[in-house]
């Protein structure tokens, strides 16, 4: 069995079979219908990206029978509405000042390694932003 079919099953056990409330995908393809299969009734799935380059099919059958809310977004909700984006800006300016957001910093390489940085990003093991120095 692979991840992705064990998927559902992780998820019951660590809800105690009530199933997740909320859940954000930025894969789709063929995992969103697992994820429905995961979700909790009434839980709102949100796509916001498709890394994926399988088709994604709609969760018909999951969907009516939990009532789930399947939701799209991207970041051009927040940065092309100006009174949404000063928020945000602000919010994050405020957290890094007060030390209540601290970013974690997984690696750093200068500009002349970007090739490097690029190759360690592609390998998926990160655990926190890389950053290249310019």
């Amino acid at each position: 069995m692979t991840d992705e079919e064990d998927l559902a099953a992780r998820v019951m056990a660590v809800t105690s079979d009530k199933g997740a409330s909320m859940i954000f995908d930025p894969v789709a393809g063929p995992l969103l219908e697992k994820l429905a299969d995961a979700a909790a009734p009434g839980a709102i799935v949100f796509e916001y990206g498709a890394l994926s380059p399988e088709p994604t099919l709609f969760p018909l059958f999951p969907a009516l029978g939990k009532g789930l809310t399947l939701r799209g977004y991207t970041l051009f909700e927040i940065v092309q509405d100006s009174e949404k984006r000063a928020r945000g800006v602000s919010y994050v300016r405020e957290g890094l000042q007060s030390g209540t957001l601290k970013p974690v910093i997984d690696r750093t390489f200068p500009l002349d390694a970007i090739v490097d940085a690029h190759r360690y990003l592609e390998s998926n093991q990160q655990k926190g932003k890389i950053v290249v120095i310019v």
